[in-house]
């Protein structure tokens, strides 16, 4: 018996080519689209979970402001912060604070610039046991200045099979001498913290713990019992409320975040950007919205061979089958071909990886697939679709009167055309959903790239600069300037794509107690020019503003600040009457207002612009090069060239402006990406169900249609008869899915300050693509019906 439905599934999936074909292509993309994005969400949902403390660990979130402004938040902590807690707090276990840098390194004659290079107290192996120390002991290697941890293969990197345990590695502009003390496994890659080198927090020189303004590096806390958090969050505000009773108008608290939802949950990035569980929700829910859609054709084209398969099950049923029988056998069909699918997909997934991973900038191991909870995924997968595709046409075919489908009285029924209907609205609902998404995010994505920021980024070159260039800058400007496309060349603290340093400001008809939070960066004469800021009152800054806070005695120091509209407008004054006026950045810095600058956005287009202070300072993060844009490889080759005059200790490494704005929005670039991808699989999917719909309609009209023809039917009147009931469909799909997808992209588009209008025309253009789309699908299959021979199709019914 089993032999027989074999033989019997067999001879009919054959038989049946189209369709089979349909499904199997729908299936397999289905599926693929799912087993990647299990791999994907299983990657981001085990995050950190791997340490051994997970549970009891949590970031310090620092959250403060001065005087009336908005309360600012981001990970950062003065180094003050873990002594002061682990000596008030019980809760408190343990801590760590941790830095990150891109440093240089030297080994022998060699010297590379790494950008994962880790500063961390000597109790980083306690808080985080599970980086497995693979030479040397987590109670020494850390403890005292100048030591450094490498992972193992960074190890392999620099000593190949050598024991770099005690050997010295030169790091930084200075090349000071480290050693290493340690050889740690490299960090995997679903963990937040990740390094190539770990070097003692007591290098960095003293401590500062004296203040809580030095705010520069991350904190992380051990804590005693992981349900004490919430009892420690509610300590932390009294206790600061007493450490800040000598600042008036200052306000300063923590947030604990739990360790475990840093990465999907926080919006402050760690060591590395965070991940977002809104998008993960977004990309594994469309992956499933493409099974769906496959499963839903599956059924369609199940259903409308109910028919052509009414006689063979009538046969068997007079000849003693039972309604189980028939019904395990549709089952078993469903489930072979699903078997099919499923073992494809398994080597397309093989084979879409690699560029999966580029999708996502992730390195998912094909090896995950085949861990016992997704292999177990996979069979439950697998299952599910064979019941969810197979069982309606089984149920319905199962049920066959035998008498009355041998007579030919047989007709489908009713429920079964309505499903049908249903089914493929529901398919046509999601893919008008994705289309109008994709315009409205590939819009809001187009504003993000073209919206004018009120600087210049076009061809750009940033350069990461040391003290020891900062000594030379002069010299480093004047050679680089003899380069006829270089423009400008501004030595800064950061570029204006992305500001962070937090200041205090007040002018002087204000008291330092009621000094307001401000946003600074420390620039040098040309930071205006080479930016491309646009000056609307005073003057840019000069080369004696710069000399003016160069005094050995900072007492002497006299600044000159440039400020942008919206500080201005803080403190009450127009651009014009602003100039001149005395203003203080901290109490350490006293000068005057000497220009006012166009307002810009240095930071991500998510958050409003809030007030901005430009000054000069002598030391500096990066060197911006303006070049006119012509040429820009052979200008590329002469910096290079320079570079290895001016600083020949240091790699030529440079970035391009755009490419640091780029990374302001990686998250939503990549779910815009995916959102097209799985957009354009999706319409074909759902265009693949259609033509497989029409083909059979069309199919089964052949007669209709010939006597049609032979009455004087014309090719245009036989083509809108067999589209017009498709067509309808896709209207009442467009109707339904305007409304979803209009309310869920203005929620998207909430959490950006500066965004698009969701217009009319953008969910007009959507449904006119998606009846376009039906219209090519059905009409090429309904064309093909109406210029047959009439006479032919008569001769053969």
């Amino acid at each position: 018996m089993l032999k027989n439905y074999i033989k019997i599934a067999w001879r009919n999936l054959y038989k049946n080519k189209t369709a089979t074909g349909i499904n199997l292509v729908g299936l397999i993309t289905g599926m693929t689209c799912c087993l990647l994005m299990v791999l994907y969400l299983q990657h981001e949902l085990s995050y950190d979970k791997f340490q051994a403390n997970a549970n009891r660990i949590v970031r310090v979130i620092m959250e403060y402001s001065i005087g009336d402004t908005q309360p600012q938040k981001g990970n950062f902590t003065s180094t003050k912060v873990l002594p002061a807690f682990r000596q008030n707090f019980p809760e408190v276990e343990n801590g760590v604070r941790m830095t990150s840098s891109n440093a240089l390194v030297k080994l022998d004659e060699e010297i590379f610039m790494d950008q994962k290079f880790l500063f961390a107290d000597s109790t980083f192996f306690h808080v985080f046991p599970s980086f497995r120390l693979l030479s040397g002991s987590e109670n020494d290697v850390l403890d005292a200045p100048k030591q450094v941890v490498v992972s193992a293969s960074t190890a392999k990197k620099y000593f190949g099979n050598d024991d770099p345990v005690g050997r010295i590695l030169q790091i930084g502009a200075n090349q000071t001498d480290y050693i290493v003390t340690g050889v740690v496994e490299d960090s995997p890659s679903n963990s937040q913290i990740k390094f190539d080198f770990l070097a003692s927090f007591s290098s960095l020189g003293p401590a500062q713990e004296s203040t809580y303004w030095n705010a520069n590096y991350t904190t992380y806390l051990l804590l005693n019992d992981e349900n004490s958090i919430a009892s420690l969050q509610q300590k932390i505000g009294p206790f600061m409320e007493k450490e800040m009773a000598d600042y008036p108008g200052v306000y300063l608290n923590y947030e604990l975040e739990p360790y475990l939802k840093v990465h999907l949950y926080s919006p402050h990035n760690g060591f590395e950007p965070n991940g977002n569980i809104t998008y993960l929700y977004i990309t594994g829910g469309i992956a499933l919205l493409i099974l769906l859609i496959a499963c839903f054709t599956y059924i369609n084209l199940g259903t409308a061979r109910t028919l052509e398969r009414a006689k063979e099950v009538g046969i068997r049923k007079a000849t003693g089958a039972g309604s189980g029988h028939v019904f395990w056998q549709f089952i078993g069909e469903s489930a072979f071909l699903t078997t099919l699918a499923l073992l494809i997909s398994i080597c397309m997934v093989w084979l879409l990886l690699p560029s999966f991973n580029d999708l996502v900038n992730r390195e998912l191991p094909f090896a995950s697939l085949f861990q016992p909870t997704i292999v177990l995924s996979m069979l439950v997968l697998m299952l599910c679709i064979s019941l969810l595709a197979g069982s309606y046409p089984a149920l319905v075919l199962s049920k066959f009167n035998p008498v009355k489908v041998l007579k030919g009285n047989f007709r489908g029924s009713h429920s079964g055309v309505w499903l049908k209907k249903s089914l493929f609205v529901f398919q046509f609902v999601v893919s008008v959903f994705l289309i109008i998404a994709t315009f409205i995010m590939q819009g809001q994505m187009n504003f993000i790239q073209s919206k004018n920021l009120g600087y210049d980024r076009e061809h750009s070159i940033l350069l990461g600069v040391d003290q020891k260039i900062n000594e030379k800058k002069d010299l480093v400007k004047t050679v680089l300037k003899q380069h006829s496309d270089i423009r400008a060349v501004s030595f800064a603290y950061e570029t204006p794509v992305n500001i962070n340093g937090g200041y205090s400001m007040y002018s002087n008809n204000m008291t330092p107690d009621q000094s307001l939070s401000v946003t600074a960066n420390p620039i040098d004469e040309e930071y205006i020019q080479a930016c491309g800021l646009e000056l609307v009152a005073g003057q840019d800054l000069s080369i004696q503003d710069i000399l003016d806070v160069s005094h050995e005695d900072y007492t002497k120091n006299h600044f000159k600040f440039i400020i942008n509209e919206s500080a201005a407008k803080v403190l009450g004054w127009t651009a014009e009457e602003a100039i001149g006026k005395k203003l203080f950045l901290d109490q350490t810095r006293p000068g005057e207002v000497k220009g006012v600058v166009k307002d810009f956005h240095f930071a991500s287009l998510h958050n409003p612009i809030s007030p901005l202070v430009l000054f000069p300072e002598g030391w500096s993060n990066v060197a911006i090069i303006k070049t006119s844009g012509h040429n820009l490889p052979a200008t590329l080759s002469f910096l290079e060239d320079k570079w290895k005059e001016i600083a020949p200790y240091r790699p030529f490494s440079y970035q391009f402006m755009d490419e640091t704005y780029a990374s302001l929005y990686s998250s939503e670039l990549r779910i815009n990406k995916i959102l097209r991808i799985f957009s354009v699989i999706t319409i074909l999917l759902a265009c693949l169900g259609l033509f497989g719909l029409a083909s059979y309609t069309a199919e089964q009209r052949t007669k209709e249609i010939g006597i049609r023809k032979v009455l004087g039917a014309s090719v245009t009147s036989v083509v809108s008869l067999l589209s017009r009931d498709f067509i309808k469909l896709v209207l009442i799909a467009i109707a339904l899915a305007t409304p979803l997808s209009w309310y869920a992209m203005n929620r998207w588009l909430q959490d950006f300050a500066y965004r698009i209008e969701v217009e009319w025309w953008l969910l007009v253009a959507a449904g006119f693509v998606a009846v376009v789309i039906a219209l090519l699908t059905v009409g090429s299959q309904a064309l093909r019906s109406a210029v047959a021979n009439p006479v032919r199709n008569l001769r053969s019914e």
